[in-house]
């Protein structure tokens, strides 16, 4: 031991060597990738987003008969970035890659309303994973590289590396953050970030907030009820998904329908919901999320259509993310309640957008530093505020069915550390008696 810890820091030096070799090597391959992606989305989506709104009915059943046959004729199975990363860095990669990256472009394209995130780190994490398998990396360290992947798809799709740092970390699991990852992590984040920035010249949007009224506690207590309120509509977003995905497993069950059928099904109920509500709802929304940003109205019931938009398209089978879709339902709920609370608009948007993401991702943290980066720090204490309300009034449900829990959120809660939320069986507490009460989550 005295003799290691004059060793041990020429050891980390040489650690740190390697970890900024292969990082910077993820971060480049997979932020361009991502960037590509990107840029593919961006083009597509302008085009068929200028269309009138007949095409764009006929556009999602037949973008759903594609998804249905890219994703169950050809079997593109391989677990999640999460779940690769908790069975020791299983390369999620062959076919699957090509497959979901075109399902996904499909899917946000033909209008399906969904996110972009989820199938970007789908292929940064394949991309990590393979880079590992090139360089004869053990399987148990592959897992660090998936995660180096994950943060360089948040920071090519977001511009926010320091955030993407941490969201790779801290989505894996509830109550226990993985701090050897961080290094590598950051290092993949931030060469992603310029390698879109700088090379590929993708454009980011901030919404800096330049000033603020002196500190109120009254006003921070109402921020932290406005988090409650939003955290409450994760919790809705997530409930959704989650029904949505049983009720057209019940459909295609009673119809005897094939399962490539049903994201066509989900594309035709979409587009007779046209008839209804306006587009704003299909593929990214960021036209929405940008008015409720800058303090535009947006329609107070604005976040729950988002929320059925969602349900339907991924529920009925199409591939797509659920990050995005937390911005905007965020977004819209906290633009739409602040009023009723006394709020300036604007900052309950942004209040509202991070408690969605700090409650459905279960990532008060990384919520918190996004909200630096995307507004300044003069929001600081508000956020903070929303994001630990949000977090916590959701309880230990999660869009991401992969993420582990380790600890509970509650004193008042038991549960089995290390197991998926999915699988997961919570324990009531019942005061000091040593009789518990127990009930199971949705999945």
């Amino acid at each position: 031991m005295n003799q290691m810890k004059y060793i041990e820091p020429a050891v980390m030096f040489i650690t740190m060597i390697v970890y900024v070799a292969i990082a910077v090597l993820i971060g480049i391959v997979a932020g361009t990738t991502v960037g590509l992606f990107l840029k593919a989305l961006n083009f597509l989506s302008g085009k068929t987003g200028a269309l009138p709104v007949p095409y764009k009915m006929l556009l999602l059943p037949v973008g759903g008969l594609l998804n249905g046959l890219l994703l169950y004729k050809m079997k593109p199975g391989a677990p999640s970035a999460i779940a690769a990363v908790h069975s020791e860095g299983e390369p999620p990669f062959d076919r699957s890659f090509p497959a979901k990256y075109l399902a996904a472009l499909i899917t946000l394209v033909s209008g399906g309303s969904a996110g972009k995130f989820g199938p970007s780190a789908h292929f940064a994490g394949s991309l990590a994973a393979w880079i590992g398998k090139i360089f004869h990396i053990q399987p148990f360290l592959r897992a660090q590289l998936i995660v180096c992947g994950i943060s360089a798809a948040f920071a090519s799709l977001f511009g926010a590396p320091v955030t993407a740092a941490v969201f790779g970390l801290e989505v894996l699991a509830i109550g226990s953050i993985r701090h050897q990852f961080l290094f590598p992590s950051a290092v993949s984040g931030i060469a992603a970030f310029e390698v879109n920035k700088r090379l590929l010249h993708t454009p980011y949007e901030y919404f800096m907030i330049h000033a603020m009224p002196s500190f109120s506690v009254l006003l921070l207590l109402k921020v932290a009820a406005l988090g409650m309120i939003c955290g409450l509509a994760g919790w809705l977003f997530v409930e959704s998904i989650e029904q949505g995905g049983r009720l057209f497993s019940v459909v295609r069950e009673k119809l005897h329908l094939p399962p490539f059928l049903m994201p066509c099904v989900g594309g035709m109920l979409i587009a007779a919901a046209l008839f209804i509500f306006p587009a704003d709802f299909l593929g990214l929304s960021l036209p929405l999320l940008d008015k409720a940003m800058h303090g535009g109205h947006v329609g107070f019931f604005a976040f729950l259509w988002k929320i059925l938009f969602v349900a339907v398209t991924l529920g009925s089978g199409f591939y797509g993310g659920t990050f995005t879709p937390q911005l905007v339902i965020g977004s819209a709920a906290g633009n739409a309640f602040a009023a009723l609370l006394g709020i300036n608009p604007v900052l309950g948007a942004a209040a509202g957008m991070l408690a969605v993401v700090s409650a459905a991702s279960n990532t008060p943290v990384s919520a918190v530093l996004l909200g630096y980066e995307l507004y300044g720090h003069v929001t600081g204490m508000y956020m903070l505020a929303a994001c630990i309300a949000g977090y916590l009034i959701i309880g230990h449900r999660s869009v991401y069915r992969d993420q582990l829990v380790y600890d509970p959120k509650s004193l008042w809660v038991q549960l089995e550390p290390g197991v998926e939320l999915r699988k997961e069986s919570i324990r009531l507490s019942s005061g000091t008696s040593n009789q518990t009460g127990r009930f199971h989550l949705p999945w």
